[in-house]
């Protein structure tokens, strides 16, 4: 299903972005972390009480009591969200229409390789890059956690909570793919692959904020992953998951066969 020498070829191309994203997700992290405790987060909750539509935009909270909740309040609603995307929305873009809009799609598809078997492969690439950025992510919420909080982490949660994760961002990269493979030219397929989550997370912040905007939160994709529902063993945060994740297999499907049927002009 895919090929091996473009696979490793263009890994090595993902290496620059997964570094420079590692490295500022971990400083956030290892700080985020390091501020649990409970003096301190009486200080932060004071914060979210005198920016209350603020804090709540971005995801942040008041009221956590334990450090998986610290981390939730603090991590998940906008950190773990914008960089994971981010990268998506880079190496998307890089893997497919900046091939075809530079014409070097040409040497691909001229080589003894299937176009299903190209797409296959850039998928695998885009993929990778996400399950590796959030492997380092749960390794190293683990780590620090561990040494700075001994026993305060329950790995099980974080292990269901970052699975969760993991589809999300699968979906909003299936997303950059499918306008990855419809556009030709990089400018349109960044304008779609980046503008449609974008303007998702937008609602999600209104949503966040409450009241009347409240109902923002049946219009992005972003309300079905719910960070506090899958530590608590809800039924519809894990229905909200399943959701993402068929979703995700559509929208890369959806890509594969659009690439596949696509005039290249060449």
């Amino acid at each position: 299903m895919i090929n091996l020498a473009l696979y490793k070829r263009e890994m090595k191309g993902s290496i620059k972005l997964l570094v420079i994203f590692a490295a500022v997700m971990a400083l956030y992290i290892s700080v985020i972390i390091s501020m649990y405790d409970p003096e301190l987060m009486k200080t932060l909750d004071g914060f979210v009480e005198v920016m209350p539509e603020l804090m709540a935009a971005v995801g942040m909270s008041a009221g956590a009591t334990s450090l998986l909740g610290f981390m939730i309040s603090y991590l998940y609603g906008f950190i773990l969200l914008i960089f994971p995307m981010v990268f998506c929305i880079l190496r998307a873009n890089g893997l497919i229409a900046k091939y075809v809009d530079k014409g070097s799609m040409v040497s691909l598809v001229a080589a003894p390789v299937k176009r299903r078997t190209i797409a296959c492969t850039q998928m695998s690439v885009l993929l990778s890059g996400v399950l590796l950025l959030l492997l380092f992510v749960t390794v190293l919420e683990t780590g620090v956690a561990q040494n700075l909080f001994p026993g305060e982490l329950i790995l099980s949660e974080l292990l269901m909570l970052n699975g969760g994760l993991l589809c999300l961002h699968a979906f909003i990269g299936g997303i950059c793919f499918l306008a990855s493979c419809l556009f030709s030219d990089t400018k349109y397929s960044i304008a779609f692959g980046a503008g449609i989550p974008a303007l998702m997370y937008v609602l999600q912040m209104l949503a966040n904020v409450g009241e009347k905007a409240e109902t923002a939160k049946y219009f992005t994709f972003f309300t079905l992953f719910d960070a506090n529902g899958i530590i608590a063993g809800e039924n519809n945060a894990w229905i909200g998951i399943a959701v993402l994740l068929v979703g995700a297999i559509l929208l890369f499907s959806a890509g594969i066969l659009v690439f596949c049927k696509k005039d290249l002009h060449i």
